[in-house]
């Protein structure tokens, strides 16, 4: 009589998500995470979330909160690089790499769905995926499942790709052998808290989202931008690749994806700031079909260009 496998060793687990084209995977054991909740809390207290309500969410300082039952957490990232780089004039709009082409939420979704359907295919697993969908501190768990570290500028940098990486997880009910967390390797590099125009790092590994240009940009719903960050904009419409851009890491590991989907749309490389300060809800609809920008709306769109242009002409005056 053939013996069915009750559950997946961690080898398979790896070389399935491998196979579905995840380019990292790491596992992590649900265990005490009373440090990470700690500081997640003195960050909320300080009020370095602005305005964003969610993050103070009761069920992202407890995994268990999302599924009682889980006892690891399979991390997974996708390296979304492209080579493709923005015109050096200030007539054109700058938007962050990670929303050049299609939706990563799309992309990540699919092949997560991919895995966690194989993982229930063995008897009593029980599991459920998120990718930036449920209330989890993803780069906390990225760490301890050793897919990279978490970077003075709050990113998670892998030694293979550097920060371009979308994370997402598997929580389930497995109770599989962790990785080794990853160790911090930014040493005494501080590039990205020098080059940040707005002073968005209150320390090293701690960014005052009041201060950035990506939450600004992307979150910020005011009819209009703080002065300190309009000033500051340097081009930025949708996020900000700043403190990616300069990083050591990214400037030596940095490797072309090979997910067709996160080549760039040719009008997300170069729009100019005059179109994009005038784009109408219906452009911005054509233009943004299935794309992660749809998070800004036309409005939005429309003052964060205008914004651009406004300093832009205060400094020529």
């Amino acid at each position: 009589m053939i013996s069915i496998p009750q559950a997946p060793s961690n080898q398979q687990i790896k070389l399935k998500a491998l196979e579905i084209g995840f380019h990292k995977v790491g596992i992590a054991k649900v265990e005490n995470t009373d440090l990470e909740v700690s500081h997640l809390q003195e960050w909320l207290n300080k009020g370095y979330q602005a305005e964003m309500a969610w993050m103070n969410n009761l069920k992202r300082q407890d995994i268990r909160a999302l599924m009682p039952e889980v006892k690891s957490i399979i991390c997974v990232a996708l390296n979304y690089y492209t080579p493709h780089q923005r015109p050096n004039s200030p007539e054109y709009a700058k938007i962050s790499r990670y929303a050049w082409g299609r939706d990563y939420h799309k992309v990540m979704d699919k092949k997560l769905k991919a895995l966690n359907n194989w993982l229930q295919t063995y008897p009593d697993v029980r599991s459920r995926y998120a990718c930036d969908t449920a209330p989890i501190q993803d780069k906390v768990w990225a760490k301890k499942a050793g897919i990279g570290w978490i970077a003075k500028n709050g990113n998670v940098i892998a030694r293979e790709y550097g920060s371009w990486l979308f994370l997402g997880e598997i929580l389930t009910n497995l109770d599989l052998t962790p990785d080794i967390p990853h160790t911090e390797h930014c040493g005494s590099c501080t590039r990205c808290l020098d080059a940040c125009p707005t002073g968005a790092f209150a320390q090293p590994f701690v960014v005052d989202a009041n201060r950035c240009i990506a939450y600004h940009t992307i979150e910020n719903r005011a009819e209009k931008l703080p002065e300190a960050i309009s000033a500051n904009l340097q081009g930025w419409v949708a996020g900000c690749d700043i403190c990616q851009d300069v990083c050591p890491w990214n400037q030596r590991f940095a490797k072309e994806t090979d997910i067709v989907e996160f080549q760039p749309y040719p009008e997300n490389i170069a729009p100019k700031l005059t179109d994009l300060a005038e784009i109408s809800n219906d452009e911005w609809n054509r233009r943004f079909t299935a794309s992660a920008l749809r998070r800004i709306k036309p409005q939005m769109l429309r003052r964060n260009a205008k914004a651009n242009l406004s300093t832009a002409t205060q400094t020529n005056d």
